[in-house]
């Protein structure tokens, strides 16, 4: 028998537009023009003025023949004019490669190749990164220098134009049109993982637009909400948060660098609602002095990622009118996918109590279709009894594309139709998700992901080590911090300082091992160091005081 409801009912461009988070700025500056979009020192733009500086990049890059399949690149602060590349690249019908401004020249050059950059729209702050880089890449790349007012410190423009004066020669005009397949890419972000290079993780336009909504609804936030930049943008596009507020009509406060009493003062001056971080930016907030956090009056809210924040962290952001909710996910699904959905009745409960249900990883965001944990031998979910542990996977479209030029690695993450994290975890009675370790060696430090093997691959190097080992230790500030254990060549007597110097010349400064301890290193019969026995020993050795 037909289906009915398949005869004469077909899609058209009456009935179907692909998804795309274009659409939102287009809306908001239409209906909302004269509203704040933008805040950023003594800068200020409307939606309708942010709509047209947007459309004067998209014609500017056009000019320079980016257009469908180019990759355009972007190593900048929380700017306006990152926030502007969110929109003005795509809309050409290339892709977006936000950089990570903490990493070294070796590593973005490497990104820039890999990604095949046509234009490159740098920060003078990072001229020497990027000026090492660029000689490093064996392909041509128009950069443009954006010069903020902001900032007063050194560096150098490295390009032919200067970004105010190359939007200024686009058109307002330009036309604003979404993707033909909403299944095309939109952004272009790098992830460590555990391997050496870094794998570049593709979004599509229909999982920025799904994920840009899920962030408004899942986390309850009303129109017109006030944004301040402490995540930066180039992590996961913000979390999409760039596309969330031109959807929520709401005002992006830009924040050049996360500075606790600048935090106070924005959210004091400006209003702000909303802001996203990683447990290191509460904790910065949470001991600041009191005067700092004085003539806060509205309730502010947080949601705050990786680590599950202590019980003193989050009682100090209740005082101060934070209300934190803890999120989940991976470069891989956005950032966020999954989030600690609170109940009314939690906060009834001791604190302890509801320091151990917010700091789980919780459950699927709206837009997402699935979050489990699952026996990655046979695939079949455990047991919810809190204590069977699995792998969380994930599925829906708030799942990448795929890693770019790397079908291999593409096709091992999708095993079985779900996408596997490689965190392990357990389920709770509730169905709530509770990590409990993490099946790779990846170190997670102030929100940022650190390859132990990348760190290893620095230390064997040095010509007095033998062997190296990179695990995890607890710090207070930054949750936890690589942590070396060195085997020396025979006569070798390198000081701890020496490593830790050695290790600054060849990587950025976040991935070097605050800590470095010397002797045999614990071997398997076959000669496989035993990196379990090294985290008991790095715990108990910690550089928490």
């Amino acid at each position: 028998m037909q289906n009915i409801y398949r005869q004469g009912l077909d899609k058209n461009t009456a009935n179907f537009t692909p998804l795309t988070p274009l659409t939102f700025i287009a809306r908001t500056a239409y209906v909302y023009p004269d509203r704040t979009a933008v805040i950023h020192g003594q800068r200020r733009y409307s939606w309708l003025e942010t709509f047209n500086r947007v459309r004067r990049l998209a014609s500017a890059l056009s000019a320079l023949g980016v257009g469908e399949g180019d990759t355009v690149a972007a190593m900048l602060n929380n700017t306006p004019e990152m926030v502007e590349c969110h929109f003005g690249v795509p809309v050409t019908g290339a892709v977006l490669n936000t950089l990570n401004t903490r990493l070294d020249a070796e590593t973005i050059a490497f990104m820039l190749e890999h990604g095949e950059a046509k234009v490159l729209i740098t920060d003078r702050e990072y001229s020497p990164t990027v000026k090492k880089a660029l000689a490093a890449v064996q392909r041509s790349i128009i950069v443009v220098d954006v010069d903020d007012a902001e900032y007063v410190g050194p560096g150098e423009r490295l390009g032919t134009q200067e970004y105010e004066t190359f939007i200024a020669a686009g058109s307002p005009d330009f036309p604003w049109r979404g993707p033909d397949d909403e299944w095309d890419a939109i952004s272009l972000n790098y992830t460590s993982g555990t391997t050496g290079n870094p794998k570049g993780v593709v979004y599509h336009h229909r999982g920025a637009y799904l994920n840009s909504m899920s962030n408004i609804i899942s986390w309850g936030m009303p129109p017109h909400s006030v944004y301040l930049w402490t995540l930066p943008m180039f992590h996961c596009n913000g979390w999409c948060f760039v596309w969330t507020m031109a959807a929520n009509a709401g005002t992006n406060v830009c924040l050049r660098r996360v500075d606790p009493k600048l935090i106070f003062d924005a959210i004091r001056e400006h209003g702000v609602t909303h802001y996203c971080g990683a447990p290191i930016v509460h904790s910065l907030m949470a001991n600041a002095p009191a005067d700092w956090r004085a003539g806060i009056t509205q309730k502010v809210s947080g949601l705050i990622a990786a680590a599950p924040p202590p019980a003193a962290v989050i009682e100090a952001m209740a005082n101060i009118g934070v209300d934190l909710t803890h999120v989940y996910g991976l470069t891989e699904t956005y950032g966020p996918a999954a989030v600690c959905a609170k109940h009314r009745h939690w906060a009834d409960l001791p604190l302890a109590r509801q320091v151990e249900l917010n700091g789980r990883q919780g459950v699927r965001y709206h837009a997402q279709e699935a979050i489990t944990v699952l026996d990655p031998t046979n695939m079949e979910e455990v047991p919810w009894d809190q204590e069977t542990m699995g792998e969380i996977m994930f599925r829906g479209n708030l799942v990448m594309k795929g890693y770019l030029k790397n079908p291999k690695a593409t096709d091992e993450s999708f095993a079985g139709g779900w996408y596997h994290t490689g965190d392990l975890a357990v389920m709770h009675a509730d169905g709530y998700v509770k990590i409990k370790d993490r099946s790779k060696d990846v170190i997670i430090s102030g929100g940022e992901n650190i390859s132990s093997i990348e760190v290893e691959d620095v230390l064997y190097r040095h010509p007095a080590v033998i062997a190296a080992a990179v695990v995890a230790t607890p710090d207070a500030t930054w949750g936890e911090v690589p942590c070396a254990f060195i085997e020396l060549r025979d006569g070798a007597t390198p000081s701890e300082q020496e490593i830790i110097d050695f290790c600054r010349q060849h990587m950025a400064r976040f991935k070097v091992p605050k800590r470095v301890i010397f002797g045999l290193l614990p071997k398997t019969s076959t000669g496989k160091i035993q990196k379990f026995v090294l985290r008991d020993r790095a715990k108990s050795t910690s550089a928490i005081d």
